[in-house]
């Protein structure tokens, strides 16, 4: 029997997060769904999963990451992974002057501070096999920032600084790590928005349109297959041109 090839997706339950663990199982891997508070959606996506695909494995599992130990939770109920995906991620529309410690620390648990102590947690699973991966969803506020997001896209940084560093401190074991930094996804958390501000992002906006997370899945299995060997501390932008 060939070895489950076995990949974490953090944040499973949003937008992106669903699209990326559809194209991952699609191409052979099993996985762990994480979700915090969307249990219906996860479970769906696993029932999904598991008739589409009856040879894999697909397990939900529940922690909340804007909680000091979320990280260290789900590694505890976590077995061999080749690959780590984090699409944990909420956003936030505040001016700096507004943001209270409460909202950067939330932010930085959910984004950055959680995923990161998990990937610590299971890097030694990682390095069983002969190459692993790590796949960070950072943002174009990260590269560029934004103003009324100016927490947000510090955070998003911060997911850009740790791929860069771990990819060199992993590389010696063969764990590729690299990030997809999105545009304009379509998901719910741009749903606030009313025609007026749509239009006018996408005239910013080389392509004139916005993206899908169908998009950002095909580039995070790029980075999870055998053409990506040789990638590693690279921020992959999947922006439609908005940001270069």
């Amino acid at each position: 029997m060939i070895p489950l090839k076995t990949a974490a997706v953090l944040g499973a339950s949003g937008g992106i997060g669903t699209a990326v663990a559809e194209r991952l199982a699609a191409s052979g891997w099993s996985l762990y769904l994480h979700y915090n508070s969307s249990r219906q959606s996860a479970a769906e996506l696993e029932l999904r999963l598991a008739k589409a695909y009856p040879e894999q494995r697909f397990i939900a599992v529940q922690a909340d990451f804007a909680a000091p130990d979320g990280g260290e939770r789900l590694a505890a109920v976590t077995g061999d992974l080749r690959a780590v995906v984090s699409c944990t991620g909420q956003g936030m529309t505040k001016l700096l002057t507004d943001t209270d410690m409460n909202d950067m620390d939330e932010l930085w648990r959910v984004h950055a501070a959680n995923p990161m102590r998990f990937i610590g947690l299971v890097s030694e699973k990682l390095r069983r096999h002969p190459v692993s991966h790590v796949v960070m969803i950072g943002s174009i506020w990260g590269d560029a920032g934004a103003a009324g997001e100016v927490a947000y896209s510090s955070v998003k940084g911060a997911v850009h600084a740790f791929v860069k560093a771990y990819a060199k401190e992993a590389a010696a074991s063969n764990v590729l790590v690299n990030a997809v930094s999105p545009g304009w996804i379509e998901t719910q958390m741009n749903s606030h928005l009313d025609e007026e501000e749509r239009r006018m992002a996408f005239g910013e906006i080389p392509l004139m349109r916005p993206g899908t997370p169908e998009d950002v899945a095909g580039t995070v299995d790029f980075l999870l297959g055998e053409q990506s060997r040789y990638i590693t501390g690279e921020i992959i932008k999947v922006n439609g041109g908005w940001y270069i």
